[in-house]
């Protein structure tokens, strides 16, 4: 008589550790949408995204745009290529996150930024705070 006790391990099963990046700074729920990422290049983790009114896709929000993406309004949940055509990411919509951590258009300063995404209930906290 064959016996088979619990076996944690199973063929095909991979075992991966997390480690936290710091990007999300608090109890705050996270609300996440599926969106289109523009052609233009790489996305890493943590960009503010703005979307383009005509197409509907998002880009790196630029304060200086004038095509809708100067509106600030998400921030990129993983990193994206989108170097040769345009991609489905996901992005945060409400949260709070370490502005330390985040990534934005240099035509944006810190205090400029969190006031714009305090709007859309996007909270950047700094190390204190957070």
């Amino acid at each position: 008589m064959t016996q088979y006790a619990n076996n944690p391990f199973q063929p095909g099963m991979r075992q991966s550790v997390f480690v936290p990046d710091q990007l999300i700074a608090g109890q705050l729920q996270l609300v996440t949408d599926t969106v289109t990422v523009a052609k233009a290049g790489l996305f890493q983790r943590g960009a503010v995204l703005g979307q383009i009114t005509a197409s509907r896709e998002y880009v790196l929000s630029k304060k200086d745009a004038t095509d809708g993406s100067q509106v600030p309004c998400a921030i990129l949940v993983d990193n994206v290529d989108t170097t040769d055509n345009s991609q489905s990411a996901g992005v945060y919509l409400m949260g709070e996150f370490n502005q330390h951590h985040i990534l934005y258009d240099e035509s944006w300063t810190l205090p400029e930024l969190t006031t714009e995404l305090r709007k859309l209930s996007l909270f950047l906290c700094d190390s204190i705070t957070a």
